[in-house]
């Protein structure tokens, strides 16, 4: 592993830590949460960043899109089924967020795995069936490994094939809240169980704020 390449690393981990820094603190005095990331004006009117489109299959053999999801608030994470570090202290919380919103229809999990050689879809079915929880709430999902490294910059996430990281892999345990327009909008840090109340107070704030007018 050469330094160029544990620098680019240290610069990402700090961008995105100050992002998440400036905009996250506005979420316990807002009426309405913040618009994380990147924002331009177009006309005369705010355009904020947005996850890039998407496709992947579930545990279930089923497609999932951006446009699958376009009627739900969501959060996300992004994992390996033989993560042994962080991961599992993080579904520990995402399973705490389930438990919080399992009768909620207007809320769905995803679970991106960084490791599809190893996380096809019968592994990850397997994985959810050991979890016991509904399949229609939350999509465990693989796809092409490149894509979905870049796709985790879009929920500020880090992701990378590193071998010198316990399981090959390095990567960050935040736990993202998305949208129904695919806005970043919240999120803690799945390695800190403290933060999780947090993030489901948000969740309840941007159901009320996003199907106010349904």
């Amino acid at each position: 592993m050469d330094l160029k390449y544990h620098e680019m690393k240290l610069w990402f981990f700090l961008g995105i830590s100050g992002i998440m820094l400036i905009y996250g603190c506005k979420n316990s005095s807002d009426d309405k949460l913040p618009y994380l990331g990147h924002k331009t004006m177009v006309d005369g009117q705010p355009v904020y960043h947005k996850i890039r489109p998407y496709r992947y299959l579930n545990q279930d053999s089923i497609w999932i899109s951006d446009d699958t999801l376009k009627n739900y608030v969501y959060v996300a994470d992004f994992f390996f089924t033989s993560c042994p570090s962080i991961c599992p202290k993080v579904m520990k919380e995402m399973t705490r967020i389930y438990e919080a919103f399992k009768d909620e229809p207007r809320v769905k999990l995803l679970s991106f795995t960084i490791d599809p050689v190893r996380d096809n879809v019968p592994r990850l079915k397997l994985y959810a069936d050991n979890l016991g929880i509904n399949h229609d709430k939350w999509y465990f999902l693989t796809g092409e490994k490149e894509f979905t490294f870049e796709l985790a910059n879009d929920f500020f996430v880090v992701a990378l094939e590193d071998p010198e990281a316990p399981g090959g892999f390095d990567h960050s345990g935040k736990i993202i809240l998305v949208d129904r327009e695919g806005h970043v909008r919240s999120f803690s840090e799945g390695t800190d169980a403290s933060q999780t109340p947090r993030l489901i107070e948000d969740i309840k704030k941007l159901l009320r704020e996003s199907f106010a007018n349904d």
